[in-house]
């Protein structure tokens, strides 16, 4: 009579299932947001760059609170702590101290602090905004073009190309102008929030054609697949299958894009407030700071270097956990 074979060594490793089943467990499946979440914690840049974006959006949300425990505010001027000759904060690395963490602006002696942490608000709402507006229309109408074809497909698929031929910098440019030039509100806004929506509207619709270029090109190859003729052989429509059936299936790429997307939202918005067509002031930019500070830069760094760095840090950020999640959603990714 033969013996039963004993896993031992390496064979213990090697097949877990086996002992698993030998000492009584139950196998279970895992499903694909468990197989993508075990990939993802095995790329630590990637959970850093995450870690970064939540902090980032904490600071965001409670930067009344924030402020308000550190004493300070994004519109007090502090003139006293600031040369009457040079206008240059006291102090080494532009007057910091223990009451101003990062020092204060030069001019006008506004706490550099509060104002990085209010500009994260503005940054942020600006680039989630227009990265959801861009999605809801690149799914839209990347949908439509990829599952109907013909005349749909090719109006869709030209009209993605003239915007595409725009340029986004100088129309949006063009049309801040024309806005701040009016006077008075528009479509019941006005100042600063005015600003917002339209930074909103114009970074998402000219960033919209780009995402629906990848869903069609999705859609087409997934209209094809087996489960789409099933659900037509069962009488669905075309709505349910778009809904139901490709939808769940373009998750993936529309997240994945959706993180990649956003950095360059960032710097779209702080680029526009650089060149003085984004937010105006007194709300405070990243951007809008850059571009206060070349003016005085070789007197004080420290005011050009500290947005400087919170833009980096922001863009490096999501651009870390984007390539990380893309990696982790991705089967065919070897790392």
């Amino acid at each position: 009579m033969t013996a039963p074979l004993e896993v031992q060594g390496s064979a213990l490793e090697a097949q877990p299932e086996a002992v698993a089943i030998a000492e009584g467990h139950r196998i279970e499946g895992r499903s694909l947001g468990q197989i993508a979440w075990m990939r993802l914690k095995r790329d630590k840049v990637a959970l850093g760059g995450g870690v970064i974006v939540v902090c980032l959006v904490i600071v965001a949300v409670l930067a009344p609170v924030i402020t308000a425990l550190d004493g300070q505010s994004p519109y007090a001027f502090h003139t006293a702590l600031l040369s009457r000759d040079t206008l240059v904060p006291f102090g080494h690395f532009g007057g910091i101290s223990g009451t101003h963490l990062l020092g204060v602006e030069p001019t006008s002696g506004r706490d550099i602090f509060a104002r990085i942490v209010y500009g994260a608000r503005v940054s942020l709402i600006v680039a989630l905004g227009s990265t959801l507006l861009a999605v809801v229309i690149g799914v839209f109408f990347g949908g439509i073009a990829g599952f109907f074809g013909g005349i749909a497909d090719t109006f869709i698929a030209r009209t993605m190309d003239l915007l595409l031929s725009i340029p986004q910098l100088l129309f949006a440019i063009a049309l801040l102008v024309i806005i701040q030039a009016a006077p008075g509100s528009f479509i019941g806004l006005s100042g600063s929030t005015l600003h917002i929506v339209v930074l909103i509207f114009v970074i998402g619709g000219f960033s919209g054609p780009y995402i629906g270029r990848i869903i069609r090109g999705q859609v087409l190859s997934l209209r094809e697949k087996e489960f789409v003729e099933a659900a037509r052989s069962m009488g669905a429509r075309s709505p349910h299958i778009l809904l139901r059936q490709l939808l769940p299936n373009l998750w993936a790429p529309i997240l994945v894009y959706s993180t990649l997307l956003i950095p360059t939202n960032i710097l779209s918005e702080a680029a526009l407030s650089y060149l003085g067509v984004g937010v105006q002031p007194p709300t405070a930019s990243w951007g809008q700071m850059l571009s206060d500070a070349t003016s005085i830069y070789q007197v004080d760094p420290a005011y050009m270097l500290v947005p400087g760095l919170a833009i980096f840090i922001t863009v490096m950020a999501f651009n870390l956990f984007g390539d990380g999640l893309r990696d982790a959603l991705d089967p065919r990714t070897i790392r």
